[in-house]
């Protein structure tokens, strides 16, 4: 048996709602409906990215911990364009080149010119983790002001239903039950949809925040690796 909708869904005529619905109404409802599309375009594309930056990420570190060579880990690095991981090493290593390739005056001033270099890589380091942090959270505080005021708007539309039928009922001089359930109940489907469109929002809001947390973490986590082996290397 095919399962039965709620007795107030499988009431409702839909076209009749949109038939009787004031221009205000119809452009509350137009405004949600375009907002809960663009949320789940927008949810189904960070969750690609997200998942996609997931696993490049961990085969990244896969190839930074087995490879003996920078040089090697960089050109692995260099084909995972979507992992926040190879873009902060990628700018590590090309500030560290740049070390590398300085002319050196002497001990000492190899020395100081290391020191300065070293803050320079950690300065590369912060700057791509800043940047692929700015990356993954672009566009994603769209879904948490969706969320916030989705509702709102959707109870905006229902009160300027409410006042119509209201209206309607006092021209009409009638305000018995049977005439007043179905106006009111048809305003309320504007609260309805703002929920509708405010619930897969948040939870991706939620969802996907936390998420991005665990990157930040993973890249602060593995900026300090690459300083601390760079460091053992430059200050044997």
């Amino acid at each position: 048996m095919m399962p039965r909708l709620p007795l107030a869904l499988g009431a409702m005529n839909y076209l009749q709602i949109l038939r009787d619905a004031s221009f205000l109404e119809l452009g509350v409802l137009g405004l949600l409906m375009v907002v809960s599309v663009a949320s789940w375009a927008l949810i189904a594309l960070k969750h690609t990215q997200l998942s996609r930056a997931r696993t490049q990420s961990l085969a990244f570190l896969d190839s930074f911990w087995k490879a003996s060579r920078l040089e090697t880990i960089y050109q692995d690095a260099q084909k995972l364009e979507g992992s926040p991981l190879s873009k902060v090493f990628c700018a590590g290593y090309e500030e560290l080149s740049k070390l590398a390739q300085t002319n050196k005056e002497g001990a000492e001033g190899a020395m100081s010119e290391r020191l300065g270099g070293i803050e320079n890589v950690e300065r590369a380091l912060n700057r791509a983790s800043t940047a692929q942090l700015t990356d993954l959270e672009s566009r994603v505080s769209f879904l948490g002001t969706v969320g916030a005021a989705s509702p709102f708007v959707g109870l905006f539309g229902t009160v300027i239903g409410i006042l119509n039928a209201f209206n309607s009922i006092a021209e009409q001089g009638n305000a018995t039950l049977a005439t007043v359930a179905a106006p009111v109940g048809n305003a309320l489907f504007a609260t309805a949809a703002g929920l509708f469109a405010a619930i897969p929002a948040v939870v991706a809001y939620n969802s996907f925040v936390s998420r991005i947390k665990v990157f930040d973490t993973e890249m602060a986590n593995f900026s300090a690796d690459f300083l601390n082996i760079v460091k053992r290397h430059f200050f044997r």
